[in-house]
């Protein structure tokens, strides 16, 4: 048995309020890992190319407001 394969058994072992509240944790924990790697791939400059596309769309009147 893998190590997930585990995880899911002991998961649906749950009760429906542990559920609940193991459902937020991991929401909570998975947006602190996006805002961790946006963190990172700010400053490592990798979405500066795609603000520069972007602008340069707006300035060509490419673009429609949503």
């Amino acid at each position: 048995m893998t190590r997930l394969e585990a995880l899911e058994q002991e998961v649906e072992k749950l009760t429906p309020e542990d559920y609940q509240a193991f459902r937020r944790w991991l929401a909570d924990h998975d947006w602190q890992l996006w805002d961790e790697e946006l963190e990172r791939d700010v400053a490592a400059v990798k979405l500066d190319k795609l603000r520069d596309e972007a602008l340069a769309e707006w300035k060509r009147g490419e673009t429609t407001e949503i």
